[in-house]
């Protein structure tokens, strides 16, 4: 039996569920879980097309009822039907108070979709108890150096060193008149944990689906996974997250499943002056831009008009660009470039953009982009 892998509509723009039939999809072998239940088993193919279909719950229940048709999904005991009921049931969808007779995912369907692309992205990653991110500075924090210290007021009392303090009350008091005083504690030293602020910019310009290449989905999926990276690991980090096309816009996270590629051009421009003017509000000392794109910048808005240029790399746009790259770099922000494209033109732009910023930038594959978006993220070690 074949089954399905990764969904890529051939055609992402105005789909219908009767255009896509099986075409633009790829497979591998399917070798069930005897112990996953037939909702479980649905529900992970339902919501990788609720990602496919920017939050089109209607069709992407189409979708998954072409695929049980082609593949037996269901069973006579269970169809389709009891899988939209059951996702009512556990409050993963619900009426359309607008449409009627249709449905629309819940909030709790969107945390699900966060939860899935982390699993789908870092699945070797194990779930520990909030951390934050380490220097190589004492100070503050939760996680113990090898060093002890006397006790000062203002110290965690979590942090005393048992043992050693024990020890010296019995050394100051003695054994007979054992007595437990201030002077006598010590504390573990901990690493300083400082905290980080990130913007992630993502291109929604036409090329992002050009070709029949879906490269959205897979950066709605990274931006998913990192948000709830952050959320369970570094809870007191911050995360905006701006789109970028000819111009640019703040969105919330919720918005992020539903996200459509527009007929934009890139203003890169645009972006980068939105991330610093956000970066500039938070208070953090350590931050930093991560930007997921495809092509090269081919626009800039002039006061109210927009000068346009997408063949090839215009000096204009990319001196505009650099001037940014230069201005982030003088205020201590490194930008980390994710390209999902290889024209050796592009990397060479890619390249002095980097280099005038003294960031980073990864030539990924669309598989490989949310690994090296969490690798960078756990490398980047704030200043203190």
């Amino acid at each position: 039996m074949r089954f399905i892998h990764r969904v890529i509509p051939s055609h992402p723009v105005n789909k219908t569920p009767q255009s896509h039939t099986m075409l633009g999809f790829r497979f591998k072998d399917y070798t069930p879980d005897p112990n996953e239940s037939i909702f479980d088993r649905l529900f992970k193919i339902f919501q990788e097309l609720m990602l496919y279909t920017s939050g089109n719950v209607e069709e992407a229940l189409s979708w998954l009822s072409q695929l049980d048709r082609e593949y037996n999904l269901t069973t006579e005991d269970y169809g389709i039907g009891d899988f939209i009921q059951e996702l009512k049931d556990r409050g993963y969808i619900r009426p359309d108070g607008e449409r009627d007779g249709n449905m629309m995912p819940t909030s709790k369907m969107e945390i699900s979709l966060r939860q899935k692309s982390l699993d789908d992205i870092f699945g070797d990653l194990k779930k520990a108890k909030s951390g934050k991110h380490n220097t190589n500075i004492i100070g503050q924090g939760d996680e113990y150096t090898a060093d002890v210290k006397p006790y000062e007021f203002g110290d965690s009392l979590e942090n005393i060193a048992i043992t050693n303090s024990l020890r010296n009350a019995y050394i100051n008091h003695g054994i007979d008149e054992f007595n437990l005083t201030q002077d006598d504690l010590e504390v573990h030293e901990t690493y300083y944990q400082t905290q980080m602020s990130s913007v992630l910019m993502i291109d929604i310009s036409h090329s992002m689906i050009l070709y029949g290449e879906d490269r959205i989905t897979p950066a709605k999926k990274v931006a998913l996974a990192l948000a709830e990276f952050i959320q369970t690991r570094f809870p007191k980090d911050t995360l905006d997250i701006i789109v970028f096309g000819d111009d640019a816009w703040p969105i919330e996270l919720k918005e992020i499943p539903y996200l459509q590629v527009g007929p934009y051009h890139t203003n890169t421009v645009a972006g980068l002056e939105l991330a610093l003017d956000i970066l500039k509000k938070r208070r953090n000392p350590n931050k930093q831009i991560f930007m997921i794109t495809d092509g090269k910048p081919t626009c800039l808005k002039i006061g109210k008009k927009y000068y346009k240029n997408p063949f090839g790399l215009d000096r204009k746009i990319v001196n505009r660009c650099l001037n940014l790259a230069m201005r982030c770099r003088k205020l201590n922000i490194p930008i980390t470039t994710f390209m999902i494209a290889k024209e050796p033109y592009l990397v060479r732009f890619v390249e002095a953009f980097t280099q005038t910023n003294n960031g980073k930038a990864f030539y990924s594959t669309l598989t490989g982009l949310g690994t090296f978006v969490l690798e960078n993220y756990k490398r980047k070690k704030g200043k203190g």
